[in-house]
């Protein structure tokens, strides 16, 4: 039977439950905005590590705004390869999937989590 993700999260004792559970839901996310794109093509399509954290800096800008940083920050992420370590994590226990080409060090200095939550934020007015 496979573990839960706050099984998983307990076990490993690096990342908080709370950031497994959004990375997995990201993927899922960055799925959906890639299909809504013009030029998305039907079927299934790999999602390689940068893709897919830019997909999580996305989602956590979208959810939490200026606050994405520190909400992250409190499940102890904090670079592009704790979001990596994570997926790997969750790929070991089966709730993800790689291709052969895929390695973590695709999540190695994808963003800059300062750069991109909080110097680059800008706030919407509609």
């Amino acid at each position: 039977m496979k573990k839960t993700l706050e099984e998983i999260s307990r076990e490993d004792g690096r990342y908080d439950a709370k950031g497994l559970k959004f990375v997995f839901e990201g993927l899922g996310g960055t799925i959906q905005k890639m299909r809504e794109e013009e030029d998305f093509e039907p079927g299934p399509r790999h999602i390689g590590g940068a893709e897919l954290a830019r997909g999580l800096a996305d989602l956590a800008t979208e959810r939490w705004g200026r606050l994405a940083r520190m909400v992250l920050g409190n499940w102890n992420i904090t670079t592009t390869r704790d979001l990596g370590e994570i997926v790997y994590l969750m790929i070991r226990h089966q709730w993800m999937t790689a291709q052969e080409t895929d390695t973590i060090e695709d999540f190695d200095d994808v963003f800059d989590f300062e750069q991109v939550f909080e110097k680059d934020f800008t706030f919407e007015i509609r």
